[in-house]
């Protein structure tokens, strides 16, 4: 239930901070019984809820203006007893090298030389309703005006938080494996691009998607604690139009899961979903039905019922441990051997940039520009425009790609980053190629296929984990590439870019095979400081006259059956004010011995905080609540939790609506 998973994140968030556990008795039986030491932890990485940029169909008209379920961070922490892993999932467009850089500076701080690139592999859910912004490179700010700095302040807060809680929590515990299959939750949106890829690639996947679905099952002691599941299809449930945060069809996957068992964590991970989406039809927004929120429901709980099955399966606990590699590769200059190119020549990879595809978005997911026509963007005008010359051999490099932008070559600073991280970890039987861009599922193949020869290990055995630790857009196939689709167009450093990358997977596999490390490589330039914001904040707050903030302008009707929705407006400040990372903006509240008790808020599928601008300081809050099926008849009211601004001071306000009755079981 609902309250459960705010019991989840009170629990953790009072739990202390350990030592280290290290040389305990519990690991004589790591190595010989599958012990080991498993933590979880959730944390709230909601950004502005009203006026920000949502990141991924780089729309600057998409703007925040409300929720519908909060994003979070989910951590894993797992210990054999010699080395140790966290793994993340955070409910993000993407995880930019920038946040990356700040999560491990803060692990430092408290955790010392325990967590570091090496061993923390940190990912998104891609989901296109979050809040953008957090990237140190321009490319990824345009859309959002600039760097904002809450936003990138409440995904680095968080993810700490839930690293933290991870760490406390561990205790004795097992992890197994397990794999099921799922057909209808996605669909290949480059069919065109697909079909050039060589019979053998297009035959492993007959459908023309990835159907895998791989979970990890993580016990402490004997009880269920978490998973991980993975599964390839895009977080664009939601389209363009939304303007509601929303952790789109993997949020829902793991909110389904998690409100039917008390504490647990589950978490939805990407895989190669590069031309995965979950628009069945082939259209925004359409496929199961026509509706985006019925769309995002349905996608995940497909998921999460095949996840479960998955889960379910996996009864026999790895004997295998821990084990990690992790290095920085330029990848605008790799020299590639002819061993992963198709030609079986030597190749090189190339400056970074983007072709003149990418510009019209993917049409079955969210048509769109970083720019549209005659919109004014004070971002690139105070950069200088976009209108850079292309040097002649970029253009030969990239060929046959139609250069629109050189990401790589715009000055001062290039608009992407061109040193990214690699890294390969392993838990138990299970390897995870973690790259920072959204590979294909052929691209994806090819790097399983690389990774597994050099580790010896059967092809299930290797996963692509995408988003992870950066983001450099998309990884195609060489042959894929050649078709400029969508996705070739964002395929940023040229046509060996997969090449090259698994020639650095394969480095990483024979390295930990052998039990070797690996030089850390060039390190990433620090960006942080490069980029302004040109979104406007809050100067101040002020209610229409006659009335309070908090004050009811809409009450709900008096009663009301399941699945109808309860709605109610209010006077309120701006959102911008304060977050409420961990909190909520929406409760609704049922009477019970006289007192009332909180039964939904922000992190729930039933309720929905719509904000709206009224003039120049104002604005209002609409807060709805489709009643359950299950919902008990009783006495309930709607709270909202704001907060207004005047000068330098921000205070907080509650307001509450009326009772209104809910009858059970009448529809």
């Amino acid at each position: 239930m609902p309250v459960a998973r705010r019991r989840l994140l009170a629990a953790a968030a009072a739990a202390p901070v350990v030592g280290s556990v290290w040389g305990s008795t519990a690991f004589a039986e790591t190595r010989d019984g599958g012990r080991l030491l498993v933590g979880r932890g959730v944390s709230d990485v909601t950004g502005p809820a009203a006026e920000n940029g949502m990141m991924g169909y780089s729309m600057p008209q998409q703007q925040t203006a409300g929720v519908h379920l909060r994003t979070l961070a989910r951590a894993f922490v797992v210990d054999d007893g010699w080395r140790r892993l966290v793994f993340v999932t955070a409910e993000l467009g993407a995880l930019f090298q920038s946040v990356h850089l700040e999560v491990l500076r803060r692990l430092a701080r408290t955790h010392g030389e325990r967590y570091t690139e090496q061993n923390v592999l940190l990912n998104a859910t891609h989901t296109h309703a979050a809040c953008g912004g957090d990237s140190h490179y321009a490319a990824y700010d345009l859309a959002t005006l600039g760097f904002q700095e809450q936003v990138f302040e409440a995904v680095v807060s968080g993810i700490v938080e839930a690293i933290d809680r991870a760490h406390a929590d561990l205790k004795p515990g097992t992890a197994a494996v397990g794999r099921a299959e799922l057909t209808n939750a996605s669909v290949n949106r480059s069919r065109e691009a697909f079909d050039r890829n060589p019979r053998e690639d297009r035959a492993h996947f007959p459908d023309a998607i990835d159907p895998g679905v791989t979970v990890l099952r993580f016990r402490q002691g004997e009880r269920d604690v978490g998973a991980i599941a993975w599964f390839a299809t895009h977080g664009t449930s939601m389209t363009n139009t939304n303007r509601l945060i929303s952790s789109d069809n993997k949020g829902y996957a793991a909110y389904a899961w998690e409100s039917t068992d008390t504490g647990f964590v589950a978490c939805f991970a990407q895989t190669n979903a590069g031309d995965m989406s979950p628009n069945l039809a082939l259209s925004p927004g359409t496929g199961p039905t026509d509706d985006e929120f019925d769309n995002t429901r349905i996608i995940g709980e497909r998921q999460f019922r095949a996840a479960k099955a998955a889960f379910d399966a996996a009864t026999e606990p790895m004997r295998a441990g821990v084990d990690h590699r992790l290095c920085y590769v330029d990848m605008s200059d790799v020299a590639v051997d002819g061993r992963f190119t198709p030609d079986g020549k030597r190749h090189r990879t190339c400056t970074a940039a983007i072709g003149a595809s990418m510009l019209a978005g993917s049409r079955e997911d969210g048509p769109g520009a970083p720019i549209p026509e005659g919109m004014r963007n004070p971002l690139l005008e105070w950069l200088g425009g976009a209108n850079v010359p292309v040097p002649p051999e970029l253009s030969d490099e990239q060929s046959p790609k139609l250069v629109a932008v050189p990401f790589g070559a715009m000055r001062p600073y290039p608009w992407c980053p061109q040193v990214l991280p690699v890294q390969l970890v392993r838990i138990g039987e299970l390897y995870l190629a973690a790259g920072p861009a959204e590979f294909t599922i052929v691209a994806g193949l090819r790097v399983r296929r690389a990774v597994a020869a050099e580790l010896g290990v059967p092809l299930e055995s290797v996963l692509v984990q995408g988003y992870a630790n950066g983001y450099s857009q998309y990884v195609t196939t060489p042959e894929e590439y050649d078709s400029q689709q969508y996705e070739g167009a964002s395929t940023l450093f040229g046509r060996y870019t997969l090449p090259a990358y698994q020639q650095e997977f394969s480095r990483l596999a024979a390295a930990m095979r052998s039990g070797r490390q690996v030089g850390i490589g060039q390190l990433p330039p620090d960006m942080s400081g490069t980029m302004p914001s040109f979104q406007p904040g809050v100067l101040f707050d002020v209610p229409p006259p006659g009335r309070s903030f908090g004050d009811v302008l809409v009450q709900p009707r008096a009663r009301y059956r399941a699945g109808e929705r309860v709605t109610a407006e209010f006077v309120t400040g701006h959102p911008k004010n304060d977050l409420r990372r961990g909190g909520t903006f929406t409760e609704v509240q049922r009477l019970l011995d006289g007192r009332w008790v909180t039964v939904a808020d922000d992190r729930d599928w039933a309720t929905r905080y719509h904000w709206k601008r009224s003039g120049t300081a104002s604005s209002t809050a609409t807060l709805t609540w489709d009643v359950p099926a299950a919902a008990p008849s009783g006495r309930y009211r709607l709270v909202h939790h704001g907060d207004w601004k005047a000068g330098n001071a921000v205070t907080p306000f509650t307001g509450a609506t009326r009772e209104f009755v809910v009858r059970a079981g009448v529809r």
